[in-house]
């Protein structure tokens, strides 16, 4: 594909994220990141179809609509002071991209990959981010040395949202995950506020697949 074709696929799926309703601060993040940069080499040419693609060892990089809802979810109201950023199961660091451009640059934003060979790549691909650091390890225990969050993206399918995340975000915060619905042999992507010391569903969109959440 040369940077013609590839320029027109970009500014197609763009406008898909338009019509389907992602809000413009969010595709302009999309618009600055160059998602062909966090796919394998021999995948660029569909970069910026819709679609999910796989990034080695069994992963994938998720529908650029399905994280753009993720990202609306997790920011309702396109929500302010916000300092402290945590996605788990962050993968090639595309999204971690994406919420440094929505964010800012004065926000920390931390990922958590437990997958060595995808956390290597993903710190290549991120050299140019400044304020986002990634971990290599099982996401399950958060990282309570760096909270509390104010907002946490989980980008793995998990039963329930494990109550040591809990602890690490933030009064009012946001955490964003795909919880298993068993009766639809699915996920449902559900946004839980913290009010108080537990959690209240503030939104939640139906059927979607991701990879498993892995409980050590």
């Amino acid at each position: 594909m040369n940077l013609n074709e590839n320029s027109t696929e970009k500014q197609n799926l763009l406008n898909s994220l338009k019509n389907s309703g992602i809000e413009g601060y969010i595709i302009d993040a999309f618009s600055k990141v160059k998602r062909e940069e966090f796919m394998p080499k021999e995948l660029k040419q569909v970069a910026y179809k819709d679609t999910s693609q796989p990034i080695g060892h069994g992963q994938t990089i998720s529908q650029p609509y399905t994280i753009g809802l993720m990202l609306m979810m997790l920011n309702p109201k396109k929500s302010r002071n916000i300092n402290k950023v945590l996605e788990i199961g962050s993968g090639s660091g595309y999204v971690l991209a994406l919420m440094s451009e929505i964010y800012g640059k004065n926000v920390e934003i931390y990922g958590i990959e437990r997958l060595t060979p995808i956390y290597e790549n993903s710190i290549k691909n991120l050299k140019n981010y400044s304020n986002v650091k990634v971990y290599n390890k099982n996401g399950f225990d958060g990282l309570k040395e760096h909270g509390p969050f104010d907002r946490i993206l989980i980008s793995a399918a998990i039963d329930e949202i494990p109550k040591v995340l809990v602890k690490q975000l933030n009064k009012n915060g946001v955490i964003v995950a795909p919880i298993y619905n068993p009766q639809k042999n699915c996920q449902d992507l559900v946004a839980y506020q913290k009010q108080g010391n537990k959690l209240v569903d503030i939104d939640i969109k139906r059927d979607f697949l991701f990879v498993p959440f892995i409980n050590p």
